[in-house]
């Protein structure tokens, strides 16, 4: 490289420098501002994170705190006081409340604790079907059967998440109205569904054989045979 061509990368070198400087001189608040709302979003969201965190743990140690009381009342008031972060929280506290309403006998109190987060617009649809599914257990031994039938088909449509758990108690209203070949066919369409638990297609087989019943494992057997 000849001395002119090296004096000439030099000074292009120098230009370009220059030119970098002024760049920054002239938009470098813009770079700043950027970087600010970069970090101050991380810095917001982490803020966001570690208080949602918080309050969890503070959701979490007022339940373990109710459940630790000795006596039923004692745990009753130690639910109401804790303090909940959003109507998710809210739910999981009425369903711990609405059990120990049922264990103590107080079933009106249970079905109306369980009936706020049934009317909970605010609330995943999963938590008011579960909500509903507790209510008509409580109903077990107090409401008609067609009543409770009429509950549990509202919960057994497609796409609930209750359906199957639902179904199944169909399959125990059949039983008790003495209609053991609707009950075998719910059973036997339970063990069937690709979306059953194992427990559940368990409980399914034990009682159609208790009926007296065979149940088709052939659907079962080709399922477990493909995984």
């Amino acid at each position: 490289m000849s001395d002119t061509d090296s004096f000439i990368e030099e000074v292009t070198e120098e230009l370009r420098r220059d030119n970098m400087v002024k760049a920054l001189k002239r938009y470098g608040w813009v770079v700043a501002a950027v970087l600010a709302v970069i970090i101050g979003g991380v810095a917001w969201s982490e803020y966001k994170k570690a208080q949602e965190r918080a309050a969890a743990q503070a959701v979490g140690d007022g339940l373990l705190a109710a459940l630790s009381e000795d006596s039923p009342e004692a745990r009753l008031k130690s639910f109401d006081q804790v303090q909940t972060n959003g109507p998710q929280a809210e739910a999981v506290v009425a369903f711990l409340k609405a059990s120990e309403q049922a264990d103590a006998g107080d079933m009106t109190a249970a079905a109306a604790t369980l009936q706020s987060v049934i009317d909970n617009n605010g609330l995943a649809l999963i938590y008011r079907q579960i909500a509903q599914f507790k209510a008509l257990g409580l109903t077990a031994e107090t409401a008609p059967a067609d009543e409770r039938r009429r509950g549990y088909s509202d919960l057994a449509q497609p796409g609930s998440s209750m359906r199957l758990l639902a179904e199944e108690q169909l399959a125990l209203i059949d039983i008790e109205t003495g209609d053991v070949d609707a009950a075998t066919t719910k059973l036997q369409n339970i063990i069937d569904d690709a979306e059953s638990t194992a427990d559940l297609q368990q409980r399914a087989l034990q009682v159609i054989v208790a009926l007296g019943g065979e149940p088709d494992l052939s659907v079962l057997q080709e399922a477990q045979t493909e995984n």
